[in-house]
């Protein structure tokens, strides 16, 4: 039972695709709608302004040493996933409507995520202070760099917004209060440390009311009579396929690199990783309401992948490593009896 419950959703995931279901049953419309993109804005804010609560400077001082092992992250999350989602081209555009395509593409130039970068790194045993900085600075990064990739990889025709104005709207909402968030965690670090389970809920809400308001906007614009079943399970199989590769290019890099198995773990974890979390607010600024909807489907889709992949790969970097220790020990106790 243990072994078939880490291939069963999360409960965030399950929150997913209830509020996909509220919203193909009951879409907000009107002045409810207009209401729902001023609330999501606010929570939006509350969001990252406790992102940059929790994040330690010292946490950051400690890994940011490691350039070698960050610079490879970065390389493989803005880089190696946009050159992916161009190569898959060929295979995706009779499979896909073009606009799950460009959510494709979105997926690809999204930064890494914190929180599951960091736990599954330290599931595995891996540089965590590493994993700490690479993956803060793939969320900072991209906050500037997804946009200019959109605007240089999205499809024509449906118009993203990644002007200087959009970038400049991105950092207002996003990078503003990050970085408030982050000068007040002397003052509000103890409260967002000892609430951690409480404040957990503001992040996973803003993300639901983001989805709410996306696919309100796409359904009532038509939007599941515009999907076929093929093309959500072609995008499902895409997602996994950029999965696996991402997870066998960064591991044979790192490997050849001469990285240790610690670095290795934090490299393939952080590389491999796309952030529902930065990626869904950024895509109800970069998008017209009406395409974010199908637009951040295969964001939603990579995120259910990558967490139960990862946590079985998690797992099995664990297990390596603990049959280390154990003959370690037993060589040892001879010495010293």
């Amino acid at each position: 039972m243990k072994s078939l419950a880490r291939f069963l959703p999360d409960r965030f995931t399950l929150m997913l695709i209830g509020t996909v279901t509220l919203a193909s049953l009951l879409p907000a419309q009107g002045r409810v709608a207009a209401g729902m993109e001023t609330l999501t804005t606010a929570a939006i804010a509350a969001l990252f302004f406790l992102h940059g609560a929790r994040l330690s400077r010292e946490a950051v001082l400690a890994g940011v040493g490691h350039w070698r092992l960050h610079l490879l992250v970065l390389a493989s999350t803005f880089v190696l996933f946009p050159l992916l989602g161009l190569a898959l081209k060929p295979l995706l555009q009779p499979l896909v409507t073009p606009t799950l395509y460009t959510g494709v593409l979105y997926l690809c130039v999204l930064p890494s995520t914190v929180q599951s970068s960091i736990a599954l790194t330290a599931m595995a045993r891996g540089n965590v202070p590493a994993a700490v900085c690479s993956a803060s600075a793939s969320t900072l990064l991209g906050v500037l760099l997804t946009p200019v990739l959109v605007n240089l990889l999205v499809v024509p025709g449906h118009h993203a917004d990644a002007s200087l104005d959009a970038i400049g709207r991105i950092l207002l909402q996003l990078m503003v209060p990050f970085v408030a968030g982050h000068l007040l965690r002397p003052w509000v670090g103890g409260f967002v440390q000892r609430n951690a389970k409480m404040l957990k809920w503001v992040d996973q809400g803003s993300i639901l009311l983001v989805v709410y308001t996306a696919f309100s906007a796409a359904v009532v614009k038509g939007l599941w009579h515009q999907l076929p079943l093929s093309a959500l399970i072609a995008v499902a199989v895409v997602s996994a396929l950029l999965l696996a590769l991402a997870l066998g290019v960064t591991n044979t890099i790192a490997k050849r690199l001469g990285f240790s198995i610690e670095d290795r773990i934090a490299i393939v974890f952080c590389g491999s990783k796309k952030s529902v979390a930065s990626g869904v607010p950024m895509a109800n600024v970069l998008f017209p309401a009406s395409a974010v909807g199908p637009i951040v489907l295969p964001v939603m889709l990579y995120h259910q992948i990558q967490l139960m992949v990862c946590a079985v790969l998690a797992q099995r970097y664990a297990r390596r490593a603990e049959p280390a220790l154990a003959d370690g020990a037993a060589a040892a106790a001879p010495r010293t009896a």
